[in-house]
């Protein structure tokens, strides 16, 4: 892929920038300009609807009071009132309902026989009208609703008290009232306009058009359906007070609509008129900042190419030769005071940086140097390590992957018959591995010199290297203590590789009891000590992940069958040589792939309580050699074991 100078790349860049905040900034305007004339269609369609319904229900009260004060002069003629009487009243005057109601407010008479000696106090609805009782008003008139004994039936009553101390109550369906102000309603409707061609649409409660505002060019449609208008009012989804899109008479407009006398009175306004002032606005704003963005786009351009783009331009190319090891590369770039002084800083850091790189190459080659010594040091590497020894035969080595490595090996004496030896690896490589590597193996030796078993050695170092551990290292662990007298092999794993042992018979297996965590993973870990005997002649073959994981060329393990394999051909070997050969084997398998990880590995063989030499390798002269030293320390770490290690027995622990 061709690159691109870097002068079309912020140009480019640049106009991507300057066109998305136009286009944010404009999309931004429309919707706030949408939301504004939408908002303020919607209280012009409901300033208007409230006016109309406001002069309806005045147009409804007044009628339906002057019905109820017809009647109530009619019964001021009669001593007796009866039912019937009403009956005969209400279809006279063509309302549904006429009721009697005494000062007590109890029905005593109505055009419905089931409503007779009814208390009034005792319904929501009916208990609004003892204010003609209670609260000395002369007339009251309730809003069109349903009716509290039948929720199908609408109807809107009127109360005017009585000469008996209670009052007449009357209620006409929307029918009855709907017809008588019909007039009205036109008039309302004739007479308003919402802005400038807006209108209103007067629909009964079966949206039936009941009036409508229409000129000459355009055919009026009352007494159709509403949906012959292009209004279809789903009331499960457009509620109330809400507005919404509509195509009314073939004009995109915006349409609200209320309930109110059992009419539906619906507010109308075209889009285009709503709308005229945020095209308006858009349109001008926009090319406003059309023109503002072409210029800031320009100026930006030109002067950040001229001041900066250019000057990076030449520093980044001496930067690049520097960057792939040009150390006399000199950055020479001084329009400008501030390009200027990087140019010095930059050279200066070169050659601080010459300099450092040869200080630290020769630091850090002694401190590896003499790290990788110290590590060394610290594991047992004379062998064989007890010569005097006929009961067993040990032998390790360990080819760290840098200067210093992670893993480690040790054995050493609890006890004139018991013997520990583990080998472990530390997580990661390097100084920090080793040193966490020299603390694991002094924490695991302290405390298995105080003869516990090996699953309390490692739950109590578990727990010392949990603490302060904020690297977040760890490290596994095989270890294992040898009765050198009766062959049993008491042993517990901390996550590590599980062992191989080879019988003396030739039989290989590897030992895969279940592992605990690793060591320094979390505290509060227990761990289980397991137990196999040993019998003469069998070797026990411990080895780190980086046998099993070595790699060639194809990125191919070497892998537990291939270590199989290894160990097999090293059956009579002595415990030196078999280990030389499985690092063979792997060497060849490698091929000269680098080595990825610390290859350690060590093999202990179990002779017997009257075993022969440990070590068919070793001279004579080799025996003598060390025989004196050997036999020193052994005394030493006998009397430092027996006051505690005679009595430990290993058991079973979880």
């Amino acid at each position: 892929m061709s690159k691109r100078k870097i002068s079309r790349i912020f140009q480019s860049r640049l106009l991507i920038c300057i066109l998305i905040a136009f286009a944010f900034t404009t999309a931004l305007l429309w919707v706030i300009q949408t939301k504004m004339v939408k908002k303020t269609a919607a209280a012009m369609l409901y300033l208007n609807i409230n006016d109309v319904k406001n002069d309806i229900q005045d147009a409804s009260d007044s009628n339906l009071l002057e019905l109820a004060g017809r009647i109530v002069l009619r019964l001021n003629q009669h001593d007796r009132i009866s039912s019937d009487m009403l009956k005969g009243l209400a279809k006279e005057y063509d309302v549904a309902e006429i009721n009697l109601i005494d000062k007590n407010g109890i029905i005593t008479a109505s055009t419905y026989d089931k409503f007779l000696n009814y208390d009034m106090r005792n319904g929501r609805q009916s208990a609004e009208f003892m204010v003609l009782i209670d609260g000395g008003k002369k007339e009251y008139v309730q809003q069109y609703q349903p009716v509290s004994y039948d929720k199908n039936i609408s109807r809107k009553y009127a109360g005017i008290t009585f000469y008996n101390g209670g009052f007449v109550q009357v209620g006409y369906d929307a029918e009855n009232f709907q017809r008588d102000i019909e007039m009205e309603i036109r008039r309302v409707v004739r007479n308003r306009h919402i802005g400038r061609t807006g209108s209103l649409i007067i629909a009964d409660r079966n949206w039936t058009i009941v009036s409508e505002l229409h000129t000459d060019s355009r055919e009026s449609h009352t007494g159709r359906n509403l949906v012959s208008s292009g209004i279809w009012i789903d009331k499960e989804k457009i509620k109330e007070n809400q507005i919404f899109k509509a195509t009314v008479y073939d004009i995109p407009s915006y349409v609200l609509y209320q309930n109110a006398e059992g009419f539906r009175i619906i507010a109308v306004i075209p889009k285009s008129e709503v709308e005229l002032y945020r095209n308006f606005s858009v349109l001008t704003i926009g090319a406003m900042e059309f023109m503002i963005f072409c210029m800031l786009f320009f100026l930006i351009y030109m002067l950040i190419k001229k001041i900066v783009v250019d000057n990076i331009s030449r520093i980044n190319k001496s930067l690049g030769r520097i960057s792939r090891g040009n150390l006399e590369e000199v950055v020479n770039v001084r329009d400008n005071i501030e390009f200027e002084e990087l140019s010095n800083d930059i050279n200066s850091t070169v050659e601080t940086l010459k300099k450092y790189i040869a200080d630290a190459s020769a630091r850090i080659d002694a401190e590896l140097s003499f790290a990788r010594t110290i590590q060394h040091s610290a594991m047992p590497s004379v062998f064989p390590p007890f010569p005097s020894r006929r009961d067993f035969n040990i032998y390790a080595s360990m080819d760290t992957a840098k200067e210093v490595g992670g893993d480690f090996y040790d054995f050493y004496f609890v006890g004139r018959e018991k013997i520990v030896f583990l080998i472990a690896d530390v997580s990661g490589k390097g100084i920090p591995a080793a040193m966490f590597m020299m603390r694991a193996k002094t924490l695991l030796k302290s405390y298995a010199e105080t003869g516990m078993s090996v699953s309390d050695v490692l739950a109590q170092v578990n727990e010392e290297l949990c603490e302060n551990n904020d690297a977040g290292m760890f490290v596994t662990v095989w270890m294992g203590v040898l009765n050198l007298s009766t062959g049993e092999l008491s042993y517990a794993n901390a996550g590590h590789n599980p062992p191989v042992i080879i019988r003396d018979d030739g039989k290989i297996e590897m030992l895969r009891k279940k592992s605990g965590l690793v060591l320094a993973g979390m505290p509060g870990v227990r761990y289980r000590t397991y137990k196999v005997q040993l019998n003469p002649g069998d070797v026990v073959y411990l080895y780190t992940d980086g046998v099993t994981e070595a790699v060639n060329k194809s990125s191919v393990l070497f892998g537990n069958e291939r270590l199989f394999e290894a160990v097999e051909m090293g059956i009579g070997l002595s415990v030196k040589q078999l280990c030389l050969n499985v690092k063979k084997e792997i060497d060849v398998f490698s091929g000269g792939a680098p080595q990825a990880d610390d290859i350690t590995m060590l093999a202990f063989r179990y002779c017997g309580a009257d075993g022969e030499s440990p070590d068919p390798d070793m001279t004579d002269t080799e025996k003598n050699e060390f025989s004196s030293e050997n036999e020193k320390t052994e005394s030493s770490d006998v009397k430092a074991g027996n006051s505690s290690a005679e009595d430990t027995t290993a058991s079973e622990t979880e």
